[in-house]
């Protein structure tokens, strides 16, 4: 499993390192090997980590590329990504561990969305562009692991599981009327909608990036 978590202030205000690792905490159980946090100025990523392929302490994340410019934060398996590590090893890239999540964060730095279409595996994750300042959440084709987001126009909030947004004192959760009835209906949801009002789905196979101070495009 593991878990993701962060918070990016539209308006440019810093984070609290405190509101993200309450946040990160609701989701502990994700990631019993250890949590992660990163934050600068508007922006923050929080991780639990599950430890699989690399258990030493190179796999901890959030994670940066060599040169500071990405950080992510992830959770999934790439089926392939031995493959893809040496595609990229083939273009210059060396790697600190033998994860699967750094080899996922190479390729988004070299191929961007593109990287999507070389992805074979299941996942959703959080990967902030310092330089662009810009955020970018995806999910995996069939959406097999969770990704939910939250915004009141002034915080976008994200986690593997939207209680995470307990922990914020801006989230008010009701009842959303509208998936309540898709779920009675179909006993599954087949839009972005979820039981709380105003939380959504990133949709299976899509992805998500919000400019800082900006909204959310598809």
């Amino acid at each position: 499993m593991c878990g993701v978590a962060g918070i990016l202030n539209l308006g440019g205000a810093p984070v609290s390192s405190q509101a993200l690792e309450r946040m990160t905490d609701m989701i502990a159980h994700r990631g019993p090997d250890g949590s992660g946090h990163w934050v600068e100025e508007p922006v923050g990523l929080g991780h639990r980590r599950l430890s699989i392929i690399d258990l030493s302490s190179a796999g901890r994340q959030p994670m940066q590329t060599s040169d500071g410019r990405y950080v992510l934060s992830y959770n999934g398996e790439i089926y392939n990504f031995r493959e893809l590590r040496g595609e990229l090893e083939a273009k210059g890239h060396r790697f600190r561990s033998r994860t699967n999540s750094e080899v996922l964060l190479y390729a988004m730095a070299e191929w961007g969305a593109g990287a999507f279409e070389r992805l074979n595996g299941m996942f959703a994750f959080a990967l902030w562009d310092r330089r662009a300042r810009r955020l970018t959440l995806a999910r995996d084709r069939y959406g097999v692991k969770p990704l939910y987001y939250w915004t009141n126009g002034t915080a976008f909030l994200f986690a593997s599981e939207a209680k995470a947004f307990l922990q914020s004192p801006g989230f008010d959760p009701q009842i959303d009327c509208d998936g309540l009835l898709e779920y009675f209906t179909f006993q599954n949801f087949f839009t972005d909608h979820t039981l709380l009002e105003g939380v959504r789905t990133v949709p299976a196979g899509c992805y998500l990036t919000l400019d800082c101070g900006g909204g959310p495009q598809s």
